[in-house]
């Protein structure tokens, strides 16, 4: 099969299928990294007290969520990333802003899809009973009504743009940088997973604090408001805890950021391989 460019349903798609075959595996990461966020305590205690209290299985609450998530969400962050940058023109020459201005317009778009099933996943994470799926949902509904699965939406799409725009413009960047600085093919495994490896790190530096803001807004009670919206988060925030606080559980967040930008990919460079379309 020749080579070709993918069409935007069919990187969608691929994008999608990447995803879900990492979250798997990130999950729980993340479980641990959200009861950081809102219980404020440290990553072992957290751990000890989960498995003491809870079961080894709890750390994967919440994965039916995460997996409509990922179909939703990232499917278009990840996989349309590459059509937006092609259409953008972000791929003649080193267009770097206009590579981070297209992950920046795929994973805010993609948010506003996802924002329901982020709700419910944070809920699920953060809860220590074991709630059915479907009173989760109702529950939700009935208290809050569809506003309720839109909680944190302002703040999740600023979120999505900063990480999809730091991830994908790095990663294709890196990729840039590291073939003309070692000689290797740019569709080399090697060369994904060691692009992918720093595009993980920086992610890491620049939405901690989007992550923590997002996932106490997500997080506030249904009966009691603690939060006015993201800039009142953000000022009790750092008033109550100082600022180092946003990039609380920085640890958690980098080790899940960094496996599930390479999963993911790695992932989808070889479902692009396999489909015979061009490398990102």
């Amino acid at each position: 099969m020749t080579s070709n460019k993918p069409t935007l349903l069919q990187s969608c798609a691929l994008g999608g299928t990447a995803a879900i075959l990492t979250v798997n595996f990130t999950h729980p990461i993340e479980t641990i990294k959200t009861r950081m966020q809102v219980n404020m305590g440290g990553c072992v205690g957290i751990v000890q007290s989960l498995l003491r209290t809870e079961g080894a299985l709890a750390l994967w609450k919440g994965i039916p969520f995460a997996y409509a998530r990922e179909l939703s969400y990232t499917s278009i962050k990840l996989g349309a990333y590459a059509p937006v940058r092609d259409l953008l023109g972000a791929n003649k020459g080193d267009s770097v802003m206009l590579k981070f201005l297209a992950g920046a317009i795929t994973g805010g778009t993609g948010s506003i899809l996802g924002n329901p099933f982020d709700v419910l996943k944070t809920l699920s994470q953060t809860s220590t009973t074991r709630t059915p799926v479907q009173k989760l949902i109702s529950s939700l509904y009935q208290n809050q009504g569809i506003a309720g699965f839109y909680r944190g939406v302002q703040v999740n799409i600023l979120r999505a743009c900063v990480l999809n725009a730091t991830k994908m413009g790095v990663y294709d960047l890196s990729k840039g940088f590291i073939v003309d600085m070692t000689g290797w093919d740019r569709r080399s495994p090697k060369t994904a997973f060691l692009s992918s490896f720093i595009a993980g790190f920086f992610m890491t530096i620049t939405v901690a604090p989007w992550d923590m803001i997002r996932t106490k807004l997500m997080n506030q009670p249904v009966d009691v408001r603690r939060y006015g919206g993201f800039v009142d988060c953000l000022e009790k925030s750092v008033r109550m805890d100082g600022v180092l606080s946003l990039w609380r559980g920085f640890v958690p967040i980098w080790m899940r950021f960094a496996p599930m930008a390479t999963g993911q990919l790695l992932s989808l460079e070889l479902l692009y391989g396999l489909c015979g379309f061009e490398t990102l």
